[in-house]
């Protein structure tokens, strides 16, 4: 594929099935999950701007960059709703910690019907730059509300899983104005206690070989047959990053010091939906008496499923969280 010779230098780029980034040497690469590859057989159709790149790829997903504070953002974009005027409602996917945009990509092509969705790596993670800081709430916080305002978003739903969840709780009681309905998809934030299946993870963050990570996402899982070769080598490829595993530990550092949730939760006014996989053993659905404390909060409970349900039970998530987002309107959300 040739490539256009007028990109700016942060530009991120895709060929042949690997990454290339400016945090690498020129003769260094990364080879991309499988399912990222398949995604770029589509990669014939693109277009340039001078800000970012926007490559369209399998399903209408566009691949993107964009720039907060200096730092590079790669997400994820694709909108199928039918053009009945020049905007579409947006939901905004949060990944957990460790992951990428692409762990979302089995719900992404049925809500894309309804939604303009987009799903960002978030800073420190995924293929987005991941700087010498502090990552703490304050930093997550505020890299959600610049990466909003670049995309020109003023109001939204978010559905975050894990980490990812407990960001979009954070978010949503410093700006509910922004937020109109929020999902959490076994949200961390509240759990006093750390689990077995937790820590292989953080094991297999600070040692990513093929065998710590498959025993990782196999415990993870209800069913180990789903964790798949491309799911271990692609975060393998990730972890070893520069700065990936500073940026992990440095972001369960984050969480460990931020204040607790449980006296504030009163403060998620919008509609929230608690979705579980009742066999959840990273963060087991117990968690979940301290977040009864949401006024307008419910709960889905998913069965034979682990932490992650929309990658085990894709159909069962899509059919909650598209009933939830349809059943309220933003007249209901209690400023």
């Amino acid at each position: 594929m040739q490539q256009p010779t007028n990109l700016k230098p942060t530009t991120t780029l895709f060929s042949r099935g690997l990454l290339l980034t400016p945090h690498l040497s020129s003769n260094e690469t990364i080879n991309l999950p499988k399912i990222s590859v398949l995604l770029q057989k589509k990669l014939n159709s693109h277009v340039w701007s001078n800000s970012n790149v926007d490559w369209l790829l399998e399903d209408d997903i566009s691949m993107k960059m964009t720039n907060i504070n200096d730092f590079r953002i790669r997400y994820l974009e694709c909108d199928k709703v039918p053009k009945i005027s020049d905007t579409s409602q947006v939901l905004l996917l949060l990944h957990g910690i460790g992951a990428s945009a692409e762990r979302w990509l089995p719900v992404v092509p049925e809500l894309s019907k309804y939604f303009k969705v987009i799903i960002p790596d978030i800073i420190g993670f995924g293929y987005s730059d991941k700087p010498t800081v502090e990552y703490t709430l304050d930093f997550f916080i505020s890299f959600l509300q610049g990466f909003l305002d670049n995309l020109s978003i003023e109001s939204l739903n978010i559905v975050g899983s894990s980490f990812g969840g407990w960001v979009a709780m954070e978010f949503a009681m410093r700006f509910s104005r922004r937020v109109d309905k929020l999902v959490l998809a076994a949200p961390a934030g509240l759990m006093q206690f750390s689990t077995h299946v937790l820590d292989q993870y953080i094991m297999a963050a600070l040692y990513p070989t093929p065998e710590n990570t498959l025993k990782a996402f196999m415990d993870m899982a209800f069913n180990p047959s789903i964790v798949t070769e491309d799911t271990v080598t692609d975060f393998v490829n990730r972890m070893r990053l520069p700065n990936a595993k500073y940026a992990f530990m440095s972001t369960l550092l984050g969480m460990r010091d931020s204040p607790t949730l449980n006296e504030r939760l009163s403060k998620i006014l919008m509609p929230t939906m608690f979705v579980w996989g009742k066999d959840d053993n990273m963060i087991p659905i117990q968690c979940l008496k301290d977040y009864r404390l949401v006024p307008r909060g419910e709960l889905v409970v998913i069965n034979d499923c682990g932490h992650s349900p929309f990658v085990e039970k894709p159909t069962e998530f899509n059919q909650a969280v598209l009933k939830f987002l349809a059943n309220r309107t933003r007249e209901d959300h209690i400023k």
